[in-house]
């Protein structure tokens, strides 16, 4: 992991203007009022007898909390916000914005700042116990349900 080019990524997002129809950015996807950055991504897991993967969610978590502790530096303590109700009622049909709703079916918490105006947060992502995971970096204007 890189903490320069991860804190290069965020500053750069965090000043960068929300784009008018969501699509792929350079660094991941980016909406009206977000961007996503998948700042490092993890190699699949279809042979794995499951050790390989507790070791990786382990190193990403990790990876996590050193960007976080970095961050905690510039904003204060994180809020680690859990997105397991969001999901639930996502999948109940309620209207969860973009990016919340989405993003809450495979990340399931976020160390979350509130500064400058937008919501600043990391998580650590994995569609499926096979994909890859994924150390995310959420800035957004748009408030966590």
């Amino acid at each position: 992991m890189s903490i320069t080019r991860h804190l290069a990524v965020i500053d750069r997002l965090c000043s960068e203007d929300f784009p008018a129809e969501p699509g792929r950015s350079d660094v991941g996807t980016t909406g009206p009022g977000y961007h996503i950055a998948e700042l490092q991504t993890s190699a699949d897991f279809w042979d794995d007898d499951g050790t390989e993967r507790e070791e990786t969610e382990d190193q990403y978590e990790a990876d996590r909390d050193a960007l976080s502790e970095r961050l905690a530096e510039r904003w204060g303590p994180p809020v680690v916000f859990s997105l397991w109700s969001v999901s639930s009622r996502h999948l109940e049909g309620e209207g969860i914005p973009e990016p919340w709703g989405p993003l809450s079916s495979h990340v399931p918490d976020m160390h979350l700042w509130r500064a400058d105006g937008r919501w600043i947060a990391l998580g650590v992502s994995q569609w499926d116990k096979e994909l890859p995971f994924q150390l995310v970096a959420l800035i957004t204007a748009i408030a966590p349900p």
